[in-house]
């Protein structure tokens, strides 16, 4: 009998490694392509107008409004939920064991913003770039922990994770509190009566994943008209998201997060 041989491809994105090695590579070709002579070509590709228009005051919807609205959205509900799970089911379930990654958060945020200011110091057009040092980018630290492999103790795996997705969650805070300007309040109030009745599904007992999956599609859609960035929609959704517990065997097969 003659074996069936893989997929090489099927096994590369089983390996935990294959998102950060994509991660990074894609990375520094967006580096290389951006300070080329490409670059005017490659920022008009970023650029071009795809439609159609799910938000007045952002026009047509274009390649960059895709990835930074649409996708990081998505990325960041999956954050959303990784939070959940490790605040009601997992290694963050204690208070005591949130104390030292919230205070490693708050630290690389404000240090990192700190210094910014420092150099940048009497130009207010720079000024307002603060946030970008004082984000952690979560993705980027996940991918070169999983390229390292086992070389990464488990505790310090735990660690840094858990300080990225704190990082990330004060990041969304900013997005929120600082870069969200001329808001439009009936879209925001739409958005408000979506989130609470995904609230009121959770306490209600529904456990069936498509009504939460239309639900945050037309949070994502109110939230991106409103004004807000988009990736907080994702979070809120994520916190909705019904969990059963399972103390001792994590990643119930049954609970409607672990299977999302």
């Amino acid at each position: 009998m003659v074996a069936k041989r893989g997929s090489i491809l099927r096994d590369f994105l089983k390996d935990e490694a294959a998102g950060g090695i994509v991660l990074i590579v894609a990375a520094v070709l967006a580096m290389i392509a951006a300070n080329s002579p490409l670059a005017a070509d490659y920022f008009h590709l970023l650029h071009i107008e795809t439609g159609p228009v799910l938000a007045p005051k952002l026009g047509p919807m274009t390649v960059h409004l895709w990835v930074n609205d649409a996708l990081m959205a998505g990325f960041f509900f999956l954050v959303g939920l990784e939070i959940k799970r490790e605040l009601v089911d997992g290694e963050l379930s204690r208070p005591a064991d949130r104390t030292l990654p919230v205070i490693a958060a708050a630290a690389g945020m404000i240090a990192p913003a700190i210094v910014y200011l420092a150099i940048v110091a009497g130009d207010p057009a720079l000024a307002r770039g603060w946030a970008i040092p004082a984000a952690t980018d979560i993705a980027f630290a996940v991918g070169v922990m999983a390229l390292l492999g086992s070389r990464v103790p488990a505790p310090l795996k735990l660690f840094l994770t858990t300080v990225a997705i704190v990082d990330d969650m004060g990041a969304v805070a900013i997005i929120a509190v600082v870069y969200s300007h001329g808001l439009d309040l009936v879209s925001l109030a739409g958005a408000a009566v979506v989130l609470g009745i995904m609230v009121a599904m959770n306490r209600g007992g529904v456990v069936r994943l498509l009504p939460y999956v239309i639900a945050s599609a037309l949070l994502w859609w109110l939230v991106l008209r409103s004004g807000v960035h988009a990736t907080v929609a994702g979070v809120l959704a994520a916190m909705t998201i019904p969990i059963r517990t399972s103390p001792g065997a994590p990643d119930d097969a049954e609970s409607p997060l672990h299977r999302l």
